[in-house]
C-alpha cells in the first residue's frame, strides 16, 4: 500500500507500506521515498497496530477540531461516517430502518462494535456529519 504524504514544507513523498520478509521474524515494512527524503523501518504487527490506531485518532482530533458546531439529526437521517457528540467516539457504521424503528450499528474508536435500535424520529446530536463524498 503507498500513501501520498508531505512533509511541513509542502514537499512529498511516498509512503510504503508492506508485510516483511517472510524469513525471520514477523515484521512490517515501512519505506518513505521522496524528493529530499528516503528512509526505511520495520516493526512488529502489535506495533504496526498501534501506529494506525494513534493515527486514526489523531485523523479523528484533526477532523473534530475543525467540524464546528454539533448538528441535532433524527435518527432515520443518520448516515455511516456520521459521529455522536459525547464523551466517547462513537461512529454509525450501519442504519437499518425497521418500520417506525431504526436499527443503528455503532463503532467505537478502539474497534468494537454494538446496534441500538430508536425510534425514527428521535433526535440524535452529532459531532461530526458525514461529509458529502466519503
Amino acid at each position: 500500500m503507498s500513501i501520498e504524504v508531505e512533509d511541513t514544507d509542502g514537499r512529498g513523498a511516498t509512503l510504503a507500506v508492506t508485510p516483511g520478509p517472510a524469513e525471520g521474524p514477523v515484521r512490517v515494512a515501512i519505506l518513505i521515498e521522496g524528493p529530499t527524503v528516503s528512509g526505511s523501518w520495520s516493526s512488529s504487527p502489535a506495533a504496526a497496530r498501534e501506529l494506525a490506531a494513534a493515527l486514526l485518532r489523531a485523523a479523528e482530533e484533526a477532523e473534530n477540531a475543525r467540524s464546528g458546531d454539533p448538528v441535532t439529526v433524527k435518527a432515520r437521517e443518520l448516515l455511516r461516517g456520521d459521529v455522536r457528540d459525547g464523551d466517547r467516539l462513537m461512529t454509525v457504521e450501519a442504519v437499518r430502518p425497521d418500520g417506525a424503528d431504526v436499527q443503528v450499528t455503532w463503532t467505537s474508536g478502539g474497534g468494537r462494535s454494538w446496534s441500538q435500535v430508536y425510534a425514527a424520529e428521535t433526535d440524535i446530536r452529532l459531532r461530526r456529519r458525514r461529509r458529502p463524498g466519503r
